[in-house]
């Protein structure tokens, strides 16, 4: 499908910034999976190994994957809960921090430069839209 259905702009949209995003997490050897994973681990106290999977929307083999990388990087450890015996917390490394730190540096300038090129009334409306279609979406009533 060509024509600029919602879906098409979207996923092609998306499809751009992701590109963007891997290939300045290339310049640093790392992937764009991983610093979101940086993204979304506490920085100060480690985000428990279960929330972590349902906070990036990442299915368990594939975090299980990405986390083993990041561990093998040096960007992660792995320590015992201690409010939960039964569960891991996902802790960054001095190295992970300044990852992290790197890649909020990414998603900012991004940020930014849209911001410079985008009129801030459009900005809300876009912002609106997009938060309609995930209300949508959410709502499954799409497809019954």
């Amino acid at each position: 499908m060509k024509q600029e259905t919602v879906d098409y702009l979207l996923r092609s949209a998306w499809t751009s910034i992701s590109k963007m995003y891997g290939e300045e997490a290339g310049k640093k050897g790392s992937t764009m999976a991983t610093g979101f994973a940086l993204l979304s681990i506490d920085p100060e106290n480690g985000t428990p190994s279960t929330s972590l999977g349902p906070k990036m929307g990442m299915e368990a083999t594939s975090l299980s994957r990405t986390l083993k990388l990041m561990e093998e990087k040096d960007l992660i450890v792995r320590k015992p809960n201690p409010e939960d015996g039964r569960s891991v917390l996902i802790c960054l490394t001095e190295f992970g921090k300044e990852m992290r730190d790197y890649s909020k540096s990414v998603v900012l300038t991004f940020d930014q430069k849209v911001r410079e090129k985008i009129d801030e009334d459009d900005l809300k409306t876009f912002t609106h839209v997009v938060k309609s279609i995930t209300d949508l979406v959410n709502s499954k009533k799409v497809y019954k």
